[in-house]
């Protein structure tokens, strides 16, 4: 890898979701015991950084101290509609996440795809999420994670207008520490800590590198 390259590793659920999950959403549900392994692998990754989506309750329950065991950070991209659900982070949580040396970004509102959205849907997902996660916090928040994945070059030209300083996508590739759009490894239940290791510090072959970023400029572009 060169010098700049980030490894972005992105968790969502662990353990046993104390909500309702969206349909497929199983998949990025994963056990503490994994959470865990997966951790020690990563945790002197060169250039590593680690994220959560989703705003879960495991995020504080249980993602937050074994990032404290191991004197981990991360980045927590809370879904502003989700505060105080079942299962879902509170605002007081969000506040000790924060005070404790962790990022808060968004990641919306409604966990609904933030390209296409209509004029009003698009302020409500990337400017009252927002502004709501700023109060929450008490301090700026700058960054997001595009829920499920999704984006296109309307969507990011207007995310950099509205000035946001950090961007993160699905796509599972090496970023650039400067790069203002962050693709990140997704961890998955049917993934092992040799698995991440082998894909994201080894690398794709030569045809599936130029698969993957030839979606990400389609995703760009289109």
């Amino acid at each position: 890898m060169a010098n700049d390259s980030v490894i972005n590793v992105c968790f969502h659920g662990i353990g046993t979701p104390q909500r309702e999950l969206e349909p497929g959403e199983d998949r990025y549900w994963i056990s503490e015991e994994l959470f865990g392994a997966v951790l020690d692998e990563i945790r002197d990754w060169p250039g590593l950084r680690i994220s959560f989506d989703d705003s879960n309750t495991s995020d504080v329950g249980i993602g937050l101290p074994a990032l404290l065991r191991r004197g981990l950070t991360a980045d927590f991209f809370v879904l502003a509609g989700r505060l105080d659900s079942p299962g879902s982070l509170g605002p007081e949580e969000v506040r000790l996440l924060h005070r404790n040396g962790m990022t808060i970004g968004t990641h919306g509102m409604r966990h609904i795809p933030w390209r296409g959205l209509d004029p009003a849907a698009s302020d409500e997902e990337l400017v009252t999420a927002r502004e709501r996660l700023t109060e929450v916090v008490g301090a700026d928040v700058s960054t997001a994670a595009c829920p499920l994945g999704r984006y296109d070059r309307t969507l990011l030209t207007r995310m950099r207008r509205l000035g946001y300083t950090r961007v993160f996508t699905s796509d599972r590739r090496p970023a650039r520490a400067t790069q203002w759009l962050q693709p990140r490894y997704t961890v998955r239940n049917d993934d092992t800590p040799g698995s991440l290791r082998t894909e994201a510090l080894q690398g794709p072959s030569p045809m599936s590198r130029l698969k993957l970023e030839t979606v990400g400029v389609i995703k760009r572009l289109r």
